[in-house]
């Protein structure tokens, strides 16, 4: 089998980083379509908003120039409404209302746009989280297993709140470059070697700027495993579902030290990286600065000299200290959305991993009833990086209608082989048929909707009782009927019975209304989900570990006179109860060691009987 190909290393070159904007495309089709009237409000705004600054600067210029102007004229009336009655203020009032206009717009379109991108980064999140586990739900169990896939889901998630951001980038550069061109049309029009001068003295910057980025990229890049380490150090320190061992076994001096050195070996990489990119863009804005100041010199010369009036001193030095920022801005943001659009690849290169078990195009319909049942011909699987065996040779028939128990010791391949039934893993070698037809000739959906299978690590659902029942068959969840005969089949309806809000009650510690329940009554609600199912096939792998010998007993006599006519397969380390089964096939080291009814195993005296020597003792 093969392990999913490893995500690849962070880009390291500004070609690559570049390249890594062909993701921003791919990007706003997601935003445009998470909220089309949103996107374009804000582009719509953000156009507005770009013409604004310069707008203001040249009124400011008018103003002063008109303030000057009127200053400047002979026999100036006396007193307020003098100056009213004249008709001399009327260009200063009316260049102070417009600027005053232009303010209150700026104001509100910031706060209306500030707005529209947090509805729509809250969309964003939304949808992009929804189609991540839709994508995440068609993947394979193994390829869940792969801790390389872990750390690449691990950073998709962290895309899904983030990517926007990028997108606001894009947006904003657009934003700020027509704020430039406005600016720079009325610098050229005034000094156009000054442009030249600001863009030598701002390349520097860019240059830090676009390395460090790279560098930080690099440095989240690799320790995305380590952050996952510190996730999970967080959860089992401080969780109810382990709660009970850290405090018997004393575990939270080890696992506080354990994330405390973790956590201090990612600070210091940041914080040796902080310095440097501090250090040398520190240096680098210098010369920016030092361009800025040596273009104000000759502006403040050409005013004394007469060449430009006091307004166009004002609006030159302006424009050029807001171009600076903005160029700078522009070129820093340019190299920032190269580097943020490589995190971007974390997202679309997960939606690039596709599942190795499908569905064929033209699917066999499932046999209803089935007729014949499932074979094992020469089963083999192997977990992908390991060099043993999971089971091996494996050959055996489960007959319809028939009640098969799987027995062996840990590690003799029960549970794979139920896996390999779900098709949740496909056999290395080997095949498995159902009714005469390799399983891979059927549709995967409708195969393993015919499956009920509770694994003896069954998840335990901060759902209602009820909901934890109706997973077992989600699309009937509100068959409450349904539900509650699920729930009497599996002995679990007194005990839902004396909950407070029986069926609605919520199940669990996780929040504050739920409830708790005790391992035995947990493994009956998980019961429950496989009546609940109605399958043609019903599995039972080790569900009742946490139930006394009588109440085991109980469950696999009620399980056995509930799958009449259906075909059953259970496993349970207890004799007792495997006993009742039609027939019961020894596994060892995955393979078949022999097979026969109770009677006949004990008559063999292979290992069936010595297993079931041993087990006896312990009741002696």
């Amino acid at each position: 089998m093969t392990r999913v190909r490893q995500s690849p290393p962070p880009l390291t070159s500004f070609r690559e980083r570049l390249g890594a904007l062909r993701h921003v495309g791919p990007l706003f089709l997601l935003v445009w379509g998470t909220s089309a009237p949103l996107t374009a409000a804000t582009m719509g705004i953000r156009l507005v908003r770009s013409l604004l600054p310069v707008s203001m600067l040249y009124v400011g210029k008018l103003l002063i120039d008109e303030v000057i102007r009127t200053a400047a004229l002979p026999g100036h009336p006396v007193g307020w409404n003098a100056w009213l009655a004249s008709g001399l203020l009327d260009g200063t009032l009316q260049l102070i209302v417009l600027e005053f206009l232009l303010a209150i717009a700026a104001d509100v379109l910031l706060r209306t746009g500030a707005f529209v991108d947090r509805m729509l980064g809250l969309q964003f999140s939304i949808s992009t989280t929804i189609r991540l586990m839709e994508h995440a739900a068609t993947l394979d169990l193994e390829q869940f297993e792969d801790s390389e896939v872990q750390d690449r889901l691990e950073r998709a998630r962290t895309q899904t709140s983030q990517g926007l951001g990028v997108m606001g980038q894009v947006f904003g550069q657009v934003q700020t470059l027509i704020t430039i061109i406005s600016f720079a049309a009325g610098l050229a029009a005034y000094a156009p070697w000054l442009m030249l001068l600001l863009l030598v003295a701002l390349v520097p910057t860019f240059v830090g700027e676009a390395h460090f980025n790279a560098v930080e990229y690099a440095l989240r890049w690799s320790r995305a495993q380590q952050r996952r380490q510190l996730e999970y150090l967080r959860q089992t320190g401080a969780s109810v579902e382990t709660a009970k061992e850290v405090k018997i076994f004393g575990l939270n001096g080890f696992l506080i030290e354990r994330f405390r050195g973790l956590s201090l070996d990612v600070y210091r990489a940041n914080r040796a990286l902080a310095i440097r990119r501090e250090r040398w863009v520190g240096l680098l804005t210098a010369i920016g600065t030092a361009g800025y100041y040596t273009a104000y010199g000759y502006i403040a010369w050409r005013t004394l000299t007469g060449r430009f009036s006091i307004g166009d001193l004002t609006f030159l030095a302006g424009s050029f200290r807001r171009l600076g920022d903005l160029l700078a801005s522009l070129l820093v943001g340019f190299s920032s959305t190269a580097s943020q659009a490589v995190y971007l690849d974390d997202l679309f290169s997960f939606f690039t991993i596709t599942p190795r078990i499908h569905a064929p195009a033209h699917p066999r319909a499932i046999p209803t009833p089935i007729r014949f049942g499932f074979e094992f011909q020469d089963v083999g699987f192997q977990y992908p990086g390991t060099g043993r065996w999971a089971v091996r040779h494996l050959s055996f028939t489960v007959h319809a209608g028939e009640t098969v128990a799987l027995v062996g010791e840990n590690g003799a391949g029960k549970t794979t082989i139920v896996k390999l039934l779900a098709r949740l893993y496909e056999p290395s070698e080997g095949r498995i048929l159902l009714d005469g037809h390799d399983l891979r000739s059927y549709d995967l959906d409708a195969l393993r909707a015919n499956i009920g299978v509770i694994f003896q690590d069954f998840v335990r659902y901060s759902l209602t009782a009820g909901e934890n029942i109706a997973v077992g068959r989600i699309d009937a969840r509100h068959d409450h009927a349904r539900i509650v005969r699920a729930a009497e089949q599996s002995l679990a309806s007194d005990m839902i019975a004396r909950l407070p809000a029986q069926y609605d009650q919520l199940i669990g510690k996780r929040f504050a209304t739920g409830v708790e329940l005790s391992g035995g009554e947990w493994q009956k609600l998980a019961i429950a989900r496989a009546y609940m199912r109605d399958a043609q096939l019903l599995v039972l792998d080790e569900p009742t570990a946490a139930l006394d010998a009588r109440a085991e007993f109980e469950v696999f006599q009620r399980f056995k006179a509930l799958s009449t006519g259906r075909t059953s397969l259970l496993i349970s380390h207890r004799f007792s109860s495997v006993r009742m089964a039609d027939r019961i096939v020894v596994l060892n080291e995955g393979a078949v060691d022999s097979m026969g009814t109770h009677e006949e195993l004990l008559a063999q005296k292979g290992r069936y009987a010595e297993l079931f020597e041993l087990q006896a003792q312990g009741y002696r």
